[in-house]
């Protein structure tokens, strides 16, 4: 395996510069997914059948501590990601366990919401509304109960292993997934909370 030193860790070998782009391509049909959702909640949103709105359901203060949560959790992740490429483990670490507390914490907060919402009757099966809203924001909450899994897996890795071209690579893959699910997120917040709340 050829390393170019010239590069950052996680681009230092060709099987690495190649499964980068491999996931911006797996990115790519994920962004098909969560458009597929948008489109499906923009088309069902009055379709309340008698149930409750988005008006009526979604409250301003966990959705913002939600929000705050998680972009904070994209900040941290980016530092984390410097850390790596000064070869500066520990701090990695250390920015890597604080991203999955954040959306450990945000994830928290997702439960008690959905929570809320079932007992105020606004469950699956209440309306098209609430059967979209529910999956969309439930398709996102598993994919950050993926990346918590995963986020911990490459930790594992990286402190048995310590910081080689493969696990920086997987490092910033994550990181990538992670950053996604923050843009994803900024879409909900805008265009399912922001625009339901008027």
């Amino acid at each position: 395996m050829k390393i170019d030193n010239s590069l950052p860790l996680e681009y230092s070998t060709e099987e690495n510069r190649l499964k980068i782009l491999g996931f911006w391509i797996f990115l790519g049909a994920e962004i098909m997914l969560f458009g597929t959702l948008f489109a499906s909640y923009f088309t069902l949103v009055d379709r309340t059948a008698g149930g409750p709105t988005g008006a009526e359901i979604f409250e301003i203060t966990p959705v913002l501590i939600e929000t705050i949560v998680l972009l904070t959790s994209s900040f941290t992740i980016g530092l984390g990601i410097h850390a790596m490429r000064l070869g500066k483990q520990k701090a990695m670490m250390i920015f890597f366990g604080i991203t999955l507390l954040l959306g450990l914490g945000f994830l928290s907060v997702e439960i008690y919401e959905f929570i809320h919402y079932v007992h105020i009757g606004a469950g699956l099966q209440t309306s098209a509304f609430t059967s979209i809203l529910l999956t969309t924001l439930g398709t996102h909450g598993a994919h950050v109960t993926l990346g918590l899994f995963w986020g911990l897996f490459i930790m594992l890795q990286i402190k048995k292993r310590g910081l080689t071209p493969e696990t920086a690579n997987k490092s910033f893959i994550f990181s990538l997934y992670w950053h996604f699910l923050d843009v994803v997120w900024i879409f909900i917040f805008s265009f399912v909370y922001l625009k339901g709340m008027m």
